[in-house]
């Protein structure tokens, strides 16, 4: 078989897995309820496969060609365990040498006059001083899938100026489920220290855009912190959507509602159990002054 799963604990006993993990295994080993860290090993890819993939679509960067010639592809995977269930949880991803396909529309179920992916270009966003320009779907940029992200977004190899495209002149960026771009960095090498210091946690490409990670990846995000800069960043408003019960507000609204007990008086009620002559009239009167006043704990 060409690929094999490493079971947890192999990555000490393995020099390059450990070297191609940057270490992030015996972290992710030595985390509170982290279990199944798994490294799916790949062959290192032949000088002729990526030839190959270069004459049917542009030179290769130098950093990508690099990290095919160690591994055809990377898979990193593991799981959590909460109330002796199993969660699969972090997925860390690099597609190999034969899914680096083109980002190009299907043509299975296209009609003569049905839109495509040029069609959503829109020039008015383009490059400012804190965002470089954006890819284009056309064939002003060229660009290759790493990384399908379980369908929440795609990581992409962007050649920025088309065909012929120049290696030097490559970046990284994630597209999300509503086609808009998002830079994530300038080289390959960059990328893969963001995946591996983000642990590959759920949705963590979204931190880099201008909306964040959902509530629930940001629970998961204060559980098992990125070893990354923008850690407190990502993690400074989690508490912004964790419910908190002040209990002493609670039991002081309670309390409001108790007070008029202790306001009424407690022995005109025991004189309506057993009426007599001398105390029938004040009775009387009492029951129709609390009538008045709308006291809801006579009855």
């Amino acid at each position: 078989m060409e690929e094999e799963a490493s079971p947890p604990g192999l990555g000490c006993s393995k020099p390059h897995l450990e070297k191609l993990t940057l270490g992030i295994t015996r972290i992710l080993e030595s985390s509170p309820g982290v279990t199944e860290v798994t490294i799916i090993e790949k062959p290192p890819a032949e000088r002729h496969m990526i030839s190959s993939w270069e004459q049917n679509n542009c030179v290769m960067p130098e950093d990508v060609k690099n990290f095919y010639l160690m591994t055809n592809g990377f898979h990193m995977t593991w799981s959590v365990k909460l109330d002796e269930h199993i969660i699969p949880l972090g997925s860390m991803a690099i597609n190999s040498i034969s899914k680096l396909t083109q980002l190009t529309q299907s043509s299975m179920y296209s009609l003569p006059n049905a839109p495509t992916l040029a069609d959503l270009e829109d020039d008015t966003h383009e490059a400012s001083d804190d965002q470089p320009e954006k890819p284009h779907f056309d064939s002003r940029s060229v660009i290759f899938e790493l990384d399908s992200c379980n369908g929440s977004g795609k990581v992409c190899l962007v050649y920025k100026s088309g065909k012929p495209a120049l290696a030097e002149d490559t970046e990284i960026w994630f597209l999300d489920r509503a086609l808009y771009w998002h830079f994530l960095t300038d080289t390959f090498t960059a990328y893969y220290r963001l995946l591996i210091t983000h642990l590959g946690l759920p949705q963590w490409q979204y931190a880099f855009t201008s909306y964040g990670i959902s509530p629930q990846a940001k629970q998961w995000f204060s559980m098992y912190k990125p070893i990354t800069y923008n850690t407190n960043l990502l993690t400074e408003e989690t508490d912004s959507f964790v419910n908190k019960l002040d209990p002493s507000k609670v039991f002081k609204s309670k309390n409001k509602i108790v007070i008029p007990k202790k306001k009424g008086p407690v022995q005109p009620a025991g004189g309506q159990k057993g009426p007599s002559g001398p105390s029938g009239p004040s009775t009387s009167s009492i029951s129709k002054s609390s009538s008045v006043s709308g006291n809801p704990i006579r009855k």
